[in-house]
């Protein structure tokens, strides 16, 4: 088979051409995870039950979920986590690394479904969110204010209503979370020695708040169907929820028959204030809110990564006077730091091959002309001829980047080594007769090379120059 192209060499020129573009297509069609991932997805459920200690929360939202979780389809195991502090409920459950992440989704929401009509209403009311995440967040980005013009509730709700929503729609994000104070809320600060003088309980007061802040639509004026004559419509607007303290202090608690009315102001203190004060954000000991970014399962984290840098990039130039922001966490400079190293091995590698091919050819001249072997030989390398070998080497990369053991600066070595190691037949034709052109029968050299093709006990010729002695190397 040596001997057909190197008598050919036209056939074997188109042969490496093809190979090349075909090579070419491969390093554009290869997928970023060419193996099953490694990780089994998981899907959380988040519930409030506002006001309630971590006992009362496992005994009325979480035991009545994990209840009806039990037994889906390819679970592993799940687990929850219940707080004090904030009310909240974070079930977490495991699936085995085989299963869809997109049906383990919906089971999951079927079996919550279930356990509705055992959950306390307030939790209902507050929402139930079923999602599909991992536990440790991708990227953190600490929005602060270098001089202290604004405190931690001004940061983390600017953060709430302008960011939050940008990166949860970014490439690869499944959710995010904002830590440090929580979001703007109208809290009561109650007076319990007026409360016992009037007689007046807390659920009544939650009761007047309800029913007086509401959305109230108050419909239209001249709609259909009218009288003739009858040229406009109009839309009624009445007062909808209250937006300041003050016209939640005119909320009617009570009212007597003689004309005494007890409102919100009588017997509490109304504020714009924290929906929560339970965790506290700092970064060099000033006061900061921090967005912690969670990669959506099968993403590739590296592009997730790069995208919020480019937001934030762009969101920088909308920010207040005296706010900026700081990456505090990323998951993923491993994974760029070894992207680099294999770069930087590849280079290493093409200088080394021309180092031993000048030592051995003795001159500059001769030794560029292998020089375009080596593209040429890692497009052969990533053609469909050697695709099995190729996807080897990508798994090897891929678990090498993400912190494996395996190193791949061998790979890379031999890859280079193994493309660049021929002599070009003009090249060497070049060195016999010092011109490129025919050969005389009476040059020692070229009969040299005569014996060596027709030599029936070699599958490949290589002839390499060393001073005025020549070999003929095979196998």
């Amino acid at each position: 088979m040596s001997k057909f192209f190197i008598k050919r060499p036209i056939v074997a020129m188109v042969i490496s051409i093809l190979m090349v573009i075909v090579g070419a297509v491969t390093i554009a069609a290869l997928p970023v995870a060419q193996f099953p991932n490694i990780v089994p997805p998981e899907v959380q459920v988040l519930a409030t039950y506002v006001g309630a200690d971590a006992q009362t929360i496992e005994q009325s939202v979480a035991t009545p979920i994990e209840q009806q979780m039990s037994g889906v389809d390819n679970m592993n195991y799940m687990y929850s986590l219940n707080s004090t502090a904030d009310g909240l409920m974070r079930l977490i459950v495991d699936y085995d690394v085989k299963t869809d992440p997109n049906t383990d989704l919906m089971l999951t929401q079927m079996r919550q479904t279930q356990a509705a009509s055992q959950l306390p209403t307030d939790v209902t009311s507050y929402g139930i969110t079923v999602q599909k995440t991992v536990t440790a967040p991708l990227m953190l980005v600490t929005l602060y204010s270098p001089n202290g013009t604004y405190d931690a509730r001004f940061l983390a709700n600017y953060a709430y209503i302008n960011l939050s929503d940008q990166i949860n729609r970014s490439y690869g994000i499944g959710s995010v979370q904002i830590f440090g104070a929580g979001q703007y809320a109208m809290r009561l600060w109650v007076k319990p020695d007026r409360l016992a003088k009037l007689a007046i309980t807390v659920p009544e007061i939650v009761s007047a708040i309800q029913s007086q802040n509401s959305v109230n639509p108050a419909g239209q004026v001249g709609s259909e169907p009218v009288p003739k004559g009858q040229q406009f419509t109009y839309s009624v607007r009445a007062q909808g929820r209250m937006t300041s303290p003050e016209e939640f202090g005119e909320i009617v608690i009570r009212e007597s028959a003689g004309g005494a009315v007890v409102r919100l102001k009588d017997v509490a203190r109304v504020e714009l204030g924290a929906q929560a004060y339970n965790m506290v954000s700092r970064l060099d000991g000033k006061e900061a809110a921090i967005i912690a970014a969670y990669q959506l399962p099968g993403s590739n984290a590296v592009q997730a990564a790069n995208d919020i840098r480019k937001l934030m990039t762009e969101v920088k130039g909308r920010l207040p006077q005296d706010m900026d922001y700081v990456v505090s966490l990323d998951t993923t400079q491993a994974v760029n730091e070894g992207m680099k190293e294999i770069v930087l091995t590849l280079v290493i590698a093409i200088v080394l091959v021309l180092i031993v091919v000048f030592v051995f050819l003795q001159g500059w001249r001769a030794t560029l002309i292998p020089l375009p072997r080596l593209p040429c030989g890692h497009l052969h390398f990533l053609s469909a001829v050697r695709v099995f070998v190729a996807l080897v080497l990508v798994f090897v990369l891929k678990f090498w980047g993400q912190g494996g053991i395996l190193p791949p600066h061998e790979f890379a070595y031999g890859t280079a080594l193994r493309n660049s190691d021929a002599i070009p037949e003009r090249m060497d034709q070049f060195l016999f007769t010092g011109r490129f052109g025919r050969q005389s029968s009476s040059n020692p050299n070229f009969r040299r090379q005569q014996q060596c093709q027709e030599s029936e006990s070699i599958d490949w010729l290589y002839l390499v120059s060393a001073g005025s002695r020549f070999w003929c190397v095979g196998g």
